[in-house]
């Protein structure tokens, strides 16, 4: 959370479906051997900040490569989306959710063929399903 503080306060946009916690997990070892090194040092004369900031940056690179592989499947995805699907992930993505309602005043669009739509993009992965009857809502995955 501190990092994402920083990077916010820093200018960086905050991407929801980016995770630095991932990488991390993904390489513990390497994280808390980088994280001990630094600690020894903190109260000396002469901190060594450079294991924890090149495993930071690291992790860092190897976050924004899976973002950018994830940014270009998605593209891939939208591509071959009908244009009602596209105004429902949109509204999705802008609003964090969507549901049945909000897509009918958005697209004018009959609840039947919308609630196929959404059916689909469920089935592709594209939007998760929460709650149930009249309280559904739609989230991006």
């Amino acid at each position: 959370m501190l990092t994402t503080l920083l990077l916010l306060q820093a200018g960086y946009a905050y991407v929801p479906y980016s995770s630095l916690e991932s990488v991390v997990e993904l390489n513990k070892e390497a994280y808390y051997l980088a994280l001990r090194q630094t600690q020894s040092t903190i109260r000396t004369e002469s901190p060594n900040w450079q294991p924890w900031l090149v495993f930071f940056f690291r992790a860092l690179a190897e976050r924004v490569r899976r973002l950018e592989k994830k940014v270009e499947r998605e593209k891939v995805v939208l591509a071959a989306m009908p244009e009602l699907q596209l105004q429902i992930v949109e509204f999705a993505r802008e609003h964090g959710r969507i549901t049945i309602g909000e897509a009918i005043k958005l697209t004018a669009t009959s609840r039947n063929t919308l609630k196929q739509h959404f059916r689909a993009l469920v089935e592709r992965g594209v939007l998760n399903l929460n709650g149930s009857g009249r309280g559904v809502w739609y989230e991006l995955r």
